[in-house]
């Protein structure tokens, strides 16, 4: 893909199949003369911007392909910054297929993957990090997730890396100052000064990174792991969180063998859940094979509900809790659930019993700060999800509260924010050190161009190939 061409695109911008209404999309400065050329109605290269014409598709043959919709967008007032022309037409597979063949052997060229939001960011609609939100905003399955890509698209991510990334130029500016006058053996940038800026820059680059983990799972589904020894409860839970039969419950142990997973929207956030064949020694191979696979589950998981029945031994369950939470890797968050807290005969002894049992062991494990709060609950009559579902939401966030901060989704934008932060903790030692002014601006320097490419201030054809060829078409 050319940089900016001055061709004009055609896509069908809405999905394939049938539906009763498609959109077709053009853009570029022929736009209105392709679409003219197999119009009958108004000419559309006479109406006003941002308005809406009745009328017909016609074919060379003036034979009538669909009675459609219009809808004129004059640049650089339009997404591209182009001018464009939309058709609605009716859905159907044959009229889209025609009229999309018409619009090229008019002189359109088919688009290629995001090549409209791309011309939008060439035409200065819209910066790098806007555009990319543009694709998160069309892939959200949440109300969360929709919400940062909505931060995402209208710049608030743009502002705050603008402001990093200026503050850091006024530092570049100042070295580069120094340096110009190096033999003269002036120093206009106070290096204590430059100390607490560049501390101040860290502080919040880093608070930005950090919030990638909680990001990235609320913007792809936060996985939660449901796990614990046979018979304790799991597939009951599932089935009550998703409040259809999802799940084979029996008294058998060992029913389930396999991974069972389902999505879930609770309070705006997509967590995906995921059943698991209830963990212990077993001499059944096809068993064993389900219990590899729940280990395997959990080092993916962001939270891991582990099922505890205080009915049955809890010595053992937490025995065999702490060792297969030995084995994972830092960083999920586990919530104990005690089942079957308010079934027929569980009397309040046993459920004190059972959480004392608990928080003595959980106060004496390193990872503490990963294990919530006993949840307690009884799946089968309904009771205690909600309190489940509250610690659920507090633990996919963690620390951070989308309603307050930007979290980060983007894994392009957390890479050059890690290079950002490499830079400044270098232009920080060289400062701590007494370094001279040129060794501190090369790091100063780099820092600049990893939070310029996040907004495309500073970028390279390939890196647009690439971002912009993960976007639909039509987009």
């Amino acid at each position: 893909m050319k940089i900016l061409s001055d061709d004009t695109i055609m896509a069908v911008a809405t999905p394939s199949g049938k539906g009763a209404l498609a959109i077709i999309r053009l853009s570029g400065k022929k736009a209105f003369a392709i679409a003219d050329a197999v119009w009958k109605g108004a000419a559309l290269d006479g109406c006003p911007s941002h308005t809406v014409h009745l009328g017909n598709i016609v074919d060379e043959r003036g034979e009538i392909l669909d009675q459609a919709v219009a809808t004129v967008f004059r640049g650089p007032n339009s997404f591209t910054g182009e001018d464009t022309v939309e058709f609605t037409l009716h859905g159907s597979p044959w009229i889209i297929r025609e009229v999309g063949n018409l619009l090229l052997r008019k002189g359109a060229r088919g688009a290629e993957p995001g090549e409209f939001s791309r011309r939008a960011y060439l035409n200065g609609r819209m910066d790098l990090a806007s555009a990319e939100g543009v694709a998160d905003l069309i892939a959200s399955s949440s109300k969360a997730a929709h919400k940062l890509a909505m931060q995402q698209t209208r710049g608030s991510f743009s502002k705050e890396f603008n402001l990093l990334r200026d503050k850091l130029i006024e530092l570049a500016s100042l070295l580069e100052l120094e340096l110009d006058f190096s033999e003269e053996d002036v120093e206009f940038a106070d290096r204590t000064r430059l100390i607490e800026i560049v501390t101040l820059l860290l502080l919040k680059i880093d608070r930005l990174t950090a919030s990638y983990a909680a990001g990235r799972a609320i913007k792809e589904g936060v996985p939660v792991v449901i796990a614990g020894m046979p018979n304790v409860g799991k597939s009951t839970l599932l089935n009550a969180i998703l409040q259809e039969e999802k799940a084979i419950v029996s008294d058998i142990p060992g029913t389930t063998r396999d991974i069972i997973e389902d999505t879930c929207e609770i309070d705006g956030v997509l967590f995906r859940f995921i059943d698991t064949a209830g963990l212990r020694e077993s001499s059944d191979k096809v068993e064993n094979i389900g219990i590899e696979r729940a280990r395997q589950r959990l080092n993916q998981a962001a939270i891991v509900l582990w099922l505890i029945d205080p009915l049955a031994p809890v010595g053992e369950q937490l025995s065999e809790m702490k060792a297969t939470l030995s084995d994972l890797d830092a960083g999920r968050k586990i919530i104990p659930v005690i089942t079957k807290a308010f079934a027929p005969g569980m009397t309040e002894s046993t459920l004190d019993a059972t959480r004392d049992y608990l928080n003595a062991a959980f106060k004496s494990q390193e990872s503490a700060e990963e294990i919530r709060n006993p949840v307690s609950i009884s799946a089968g009559e309904g009771q205690g999800l909600e309190a489940l579902c509250d610690a659920l939401k507090k633990a996919s966030t963690s620390d951070f509260d989308p309603e307050k901060e930007l979290l980060l989704t983007n894994a392009r934008h957390y890479g050059d924010l890690l290079k950002a932060s490499e830079a400044l903790r270098r232009a920080l030692g060289q400062m701590q050190a007494g370094s001279s002014a040129d060794f501190i601006a090369m790091d100063i320097r780099e820092a600049t161009a990893a939070l310029s490419s996040l907004t495309g201030s500073i970028t390279t054809p390939d890196l647009l190939n690439s971002i912009f060829s993960h976007f639909c078409i039509g987009k």
